[in-house]
């Protein structure tokens, strides 16, 4: 069928010419079909052999027509997806910005939707990681635009979003409230029927607590929940190399200055070409009153990072585990197999307890997929536009 939503091929799943041609001996094959019942063999021959008579092959007019026009018509979608761009909108949540006076602060969030329908009910909520912002999912929300509304917040602290007067409530409680926030702003401008959720590292985290919470808590529980490289163990050493960099005052010269100085702070991202790189790299980027270029989030962040233990982070451990133990969602978890943070050893333990999560590794990447190569939004596709699973009895 041209355009099914499980394939996703407009996710670089499928190529296009191979997709056309497909559709169209798909055609050929049900119109010579229909040919050979009402005339017999020696009209409908699809190969053009003798007896054809030029009447059905493909080579030939009719169906090189279907080909033209197939072609063209995935051509036209190819072109109307990739010039979506998102709407952003803001949410009040609790909580002071800083050099406010009110205990308020604004999240904004990027809305993405090309369905033809405002309202529609398909819900995917996409959260990045500790020092990224909500454009790193672009090429995931084109691809899914068509078929669900795709919203992408900035949290707190990072992007269009507001800062903290204190920077301690950076932390996973205070970012699920926000959420919470958000979606009771979604439900009000039309309910949600389905709730899918794609979280990256720290927005993995934060889709625990969220897709953990009793019923009744969310506009409807979470469908099917994806943990980008990230579960309730979390490797020290990985935090420990996050630290060394998160909270730097870096200023560069140009965009392209702090590609390549991001770039070889980001390596374990796996390979991508330098315009894939850019596109991650310029929302990344505010301007500063010097003319220079600095990182999009407020430093502070670092601090509550900073000041977590060895001890604490192993509390915490536990609560994230009786989190995902807590999961009713499908799951699926994405891991770079070269992965410092996420360890093979911790996917399969979560794939035999809470909600058994099945597991994706990708080669030649670490902490953590992108979500940019065609394999990793293929994978996110066909989890999130799958037809439901049979119930077992």
């Amino acid at each position: 069928m041209v355009g099914d939503a499980r394939a996703c091929p407009f996710a670089g799943g499928l190529h296009l010419r191979a997709c056309a041609f497909a559709v169209a001996k798909a055609i050929e094959h049900d119109v010579c079909a229909l040919a050979r019942k009402r005339f017999g063999n020696s009209q409908a021959n699809p190969a053009g052999g003798a007896g054809d008579e030029g009447g059905f092959s493909f080579k030939h007019g009719f169906l090189r027509m279907i080909y033209d026009a197939t072609k063209q018509l995935l051509c036209e979608r190819m072109r109307a997806t990739s010039m979506i761009e998102p709407r952003l909108n803001y949410v009040s949540c609790a909580g002071a910005a800083a050099g406010s006076d009110q205990d308020s602060h604004r999240m904004a969030y990027w809305e993405w939707n090309a369905t033809g329908r405002p309202e529609h009910p398909h819900v995917v909520v996409c959260v990045h990681g500790l020092s990224r912002q909500g454009r790193d999912f672009d090429t995931l929300a084109r691809a899914l635009a068509p078929h669900a509304r795709v919203i992408c917040p900035d949290v707190v602290g990072r992007g269009e979003s507001d800062w903290l007067a204190d920077p301690m409530h950076y932390e996973m409680q205070h970012y699920a409230g926000d959420m919470l926030s958000m979606l009771g702003q979604l439900q009000q401008q039309a309910p949600i029927g389905c709730l899918d959720w794609v979280g990256t590292s720290m927005g993995g985290l934060i889709g625990m607590a969220v897709a953990s919470l009793p019923a009744g808590m969310l506009p409807v529980p979470v469908r099917r929940l994806i943990l980008n490289d990230v579960g309730p163990a979390i490797e020290w050493s990985a935090l420990e190399r996050i630290g060394q960099y998160l909270g730097a005052p870096l200023r560069f010269e140009t965009p392209e200055q702090a590609a390549a100085q991001l770039w070889a702070l980001s390596t374990s991202f796996g390979p991508h070409t330098p315009e894939q790189w850019m596109a991650l790299t310029r929302p990344m980027l505010r301007k500063t009153p010097e003319g220079l270029y600095r990182l999009h989030y407020d430093p502070a962040i670092a601090q509550p990072f900073r000041a977590l233990t060895r001890e604490a982070a192993e509390q915490g451990e536990a609560l994230l585990w009786q989190l995902y133990d807590a999961i009713g969602a499908e799951t699926l978890l994405l891991r770079g197999a070269q992965s410092d943070l996420l360890t093979a050893a911790t996917a399969q333990v979560m794939a035999k307890r809470g909600p058994r999560a099945r597991c994706v590794e990708f080669a030649g990447v670490g902490h953590a997929p992108t979500l940019v190569a065609a394999d990793q939004v293929d994978a996110v596709c066909q989890f999130l536009l799958a037809p439901p699973r049979p119930i077992s009895p």
